[in-house]
């Protein structure tokens, strides 16, 4: 790493844009598929309660927390943390955690761009569907017409024991990721962002009320909102944190660097507030789109990570409108898959240009090649290198698969620990008038916020990261 930070001049037209390129951010996988998938596994109800209010007692503060880092710091996540620390008169060893996230950010890239490349495949299968009902004179019958549940369910492991086709839809998503980043803030992602969030919005909305009409409200509603609280176990507690801190992009220093593209004003809190709020009301609006469908069909709520591509499309097949809306659907998963890994490849490539010097396009083609690189290896733990354990001498490790050992272990380590040394960053060593005036919070809301983010959130997350490295803890 190079002694000095090159400050960027680029920066969000306006403050809508930076709230849609962050909620982009923020919405992703983890609120359409992950989230339906551990309500649906933690029994409904008293998860997401629960969820809401980490959310809103730690995923908030941390939000605001990294939203601060980057306006003042205005450089990438390691620069940015380097002088919030001079000004706040510590260590500027603290940069670590900038890159911490960084290089988490890099990895859960790599992964993620193999897993929207499913998404992609199952977009390009439901589109083909419609085109053939088009032609047939039924654009709104039923999907995937003439083929069994068992057809519908093996195309998924077909998909993974072809490597060809993996590697081209990975190929295909990482292209697009990358040409966006770099083309720059202004022309590559507030321009994305601009385009693909009410588009995404427009389709959610449109999809919760084809589940609501043709789906069983009531029971999905009765199921996400009436609480059991006898299915509260430290467990599903345990999971509502992590998916909180997950689902927030939290830990990979992503808003941080959004954060640095903010040129002008304050009003962070609200900002901040709005950012959460709206990831929030994704992931609830997810569930009410996912269950309603599912119920109506008589399918199991905790199917797990094939919920999304073995049930759903079965579900659709059975549905009025279902070739139409089951292509609309992947298309929507697919465009919050975009907005999120533009993101993701955002924070390496800030770093190449802030603390390397590097041109834009030199760093994001140098961070998306190796990202795609490392996701080849990803997608071959499905196929010809199925056998191979990257930490099998690692417990915790031992019985998963290439994919599944980066996505573990950035999700159960370097999150938590980029979100751990956040919370006691700025809880306990950035300077106290430098918060006031750069978040512009009022004295109670400050008040609250500091109280927050020094005490609540390092013991929540602590726990997260304890309970992930020692998952014996909670008896599992």
């Amino acid at each position: 790493m190079v002694a000095t930070t090159t400050s960027t001049s680029e920066g969000w037209s306006s403050r809508s844009a930076f709230i849609l390129a962050a909620v982009g951010a923020a919405v992703g996988l983890g609120n359409i598929w992950r989230f339906p998938t551990l309500a649906g596994e933690s029994g409904g109800g008293a998860f997401v309660i629960f969820y809401i209010a980490c959310v809103f007692l730690l995923g908030l503060p941390l939000v605001l927390s990294e939203v601060f880092i980057g306006k003042a710091g205005q450089t990438d996540a390691v620069g940015s943390i380097r002088r919030v620390a001079a000004q706040s008169k510590a260590s500027p060893s603290w940069a670590i955690f900038g890159g911490v996230g960084a290089l988490a950010a890099f990895l859960i890239v790599s992964f993620y761009s193999v897993v929207a490349g499913w998404v992609l495949y199952y977009a390009g299968i439901m589109g083909g569907d419609l085109v053939q009902a088009i032609l047939a004179g039924d654009p709104f019958r039923g999907a995937l017409a003439g083929e069994s549940q068992d057809q519908i369910q093996q195309r998924l492991s077909d998909m993974f024991a072809s490597p060809g086709l993996l590697l081209g839809v990975h190929f295909v998503f990482m292209g697009l990721t990358l040409y966006i980043v770099a083309r720059g803030v202004s022309s590559g992602i507030e321009k994305a962002a601009t385009y693909l969030m009410p588009m995404f919005f427009v389709l959610l909305v449109g999809l919760v009320l084809y589940g609501a009409i043709e789906g069983d409200i009531g029971q999905a509603a009765a199921f996400l909102f009436t609480p059991d609280w006898s299915k509260l176990t430290p467990q599903v507690m345990n999971s509502a944190l992590g998916q909180a801190l997950f689902s927030l992009s939290l830990g990979v220093a992503g808003l941080i660097t959004y954060g640095s593209y903010i040129k002008e004003g304050s009003g962070l809190g609200p900002t901040s507030a709005l950012i959460a709020v709206a990831d929030t009301c994704v992931a609830l609006l997810a569930g009410l789109m996912i269950f309603p469908i599912v119920f109506a069909v008589g399918l199991d709520p905790a199917a797990g990570p094939t919920l999304v591509f073995q049930t759903l499309p079965f579900a659709f097949q059975t549905m009025p409108g279902g070739a139409l809306f089951g292509f609309l659907f992947f298309v929507l998963i697919l465009v919050a898959a975009v907005t999120s890994s533009i993101s993701l490849l955002e924070v390496p490539t800030a770093w190449g240009i802030g603390e390397r010097g590097w041109s834009r396009p030199k760093s994001a083609l140098i961070f998306g090649g190796g990202a795609f690189l490392m996701g080849i290896a990803c997608l071959l733990g499905y196929n010809v290198w199925a056998d191979v354990r990257p930490l099998g001498f690692w417990s915790l490790f031992a019985d998963t698969d290439i994919l599944d050992t980066v996505d573990g272990f950035t999700g159960k380590v370097m999150l938590p620990v980029g979100a751990l040394l956040t919370s006691i960053f700025i809880g306990w060593k950035a300077d106290k008038n430098l918060l006031l005036t750069t978040t512009g919070l009022t004295p109670l809301a400050f008040g609250i916020w500091r109280f927050l983010i020094a005490w609540l959130c390092p013991l929540a997350v602590a726990i997260i990261l304890a309970t992930g490295l020692f998952p014996s803890i909670l008896g599992t």
